[in-house]
């Protein structure tokens, strides 16, 4: 289901995210850089936007200025629920952002605790995304007791058990192997087409990001603006394997690659430059 027959049927349940002319600025003792520069975007209620963009060009700050963490020195960013109130978000960020003193399933419940949601309830919301995650047998465990990919899993279920309006993804399957990753991909996508939610999510795989999205914004290197949006036309409900199999993947994937390899080449450049002097 593409996102305008979702917000056509009423079925999209998450935010909109309006951003015009956003930048943000860091003051240095080297003096103020410029992560990122006049960025326009608007992401729809209910869609899946995927962001790529070459390392160091501002996804990760746009990312944490969405979600509320921190704010733009320049332009207009609005994020509005459904209803028209204030939108619930949920984070995954890369690397450990788990409760080292809580289980493995005491931190995928711990948003659910706050949410004041039954034990009954947050007992099967827990026990179903730890089946689903595959960490169903360290429940009891702990975050040192398990691998980094593990506790990467389980950031992802905490972040996915509180239902937010809007869910943002800094680039959640990074540690992941691939099978493992591609599991999660199409949970995701699942959960997703039947909530109508919100996503916001940054990878630096183009593979990942046409199976995912609606639409993949390819970002500009640093100062980082919008270089290009791509719609991905793939038929909802999705799986990985029918968007790999689809003709019209090959021509998208060399589409989005073009656009990425100028920017990362750019960087690059800019990176040496900065050496150099």
């Amino acid at each position: 289901m593409s996102v305008q027959a979702a917000n056509e049927s009423g079925i999209g349940r998450g935010a909109t995210v309006r951003a015009a002319a956003v930048g943000r600025r860091f003051v240095t003792p080297s003096g103020t850089i410029e992560a990122v520069r006049d960025f326009d975007l608007e992401i729809a209620d209910g869609e899946f936007c995927v962001i790529v963009g070459p390392s160091g060009c501002g996804k990760s700050t746009l990312l944490r200025m969405i979600a509320g963490l921190d704010t733009p020195t320049s332009g207009e960013l609005s994020i509005t629920a459904h209803n028209g109130s204030s939108p619930t978000n949920a984070v995954v960020f890369q690397g450990r952002s788990l409760f080292p003193w809580l289980s493995i399933a005491a931190n995928v419940e711990y948003g659910l605790k706050l949410q004041g949601l039954a034990k009954s309830g947050r007992d099967a919301t827990v026990a179903r995304l730890l089946a689903v995650l595959g960490l169903s047998k360290f429940a009891n465990a702990y975050p040192h007791q398990v691998s980094e990919g593990m506790r990467q899993r389980v950031a992802i279920g905490r972040a996915l058990a509180v239902e937010p309006d809007l869910l943002l993804m800094d680039e959640p399957f990074g540690a992941l192997d691939e099978q493992t990753r591609f599991i999660l991909q199409e949970e995701l996508l699942r959960i997703w087409e039947s909530s109508g939610k919100t996503v916001v999510m940054i990878t630096h795989s183009i593979d990942e990001a046409l199976v995912l999205a609606d639409r993949v914004v390819v970002m500009s290197a640093q100062p980082g603006t919008v270089r290009a949006i791509i719609d991905v036309p793939f038929d909802r409900p999705r799986t990985m394997v029918a968007v790999r199999s689809d003709p019209a993947f090959g021509d998208l994937f060399n589409q989005t690659w073009d656009l990425l390899r100028d920017e990362v080449t750019r960087a690059r450049q800019q990176q040496e430059g900065a050496l150099v002097g």
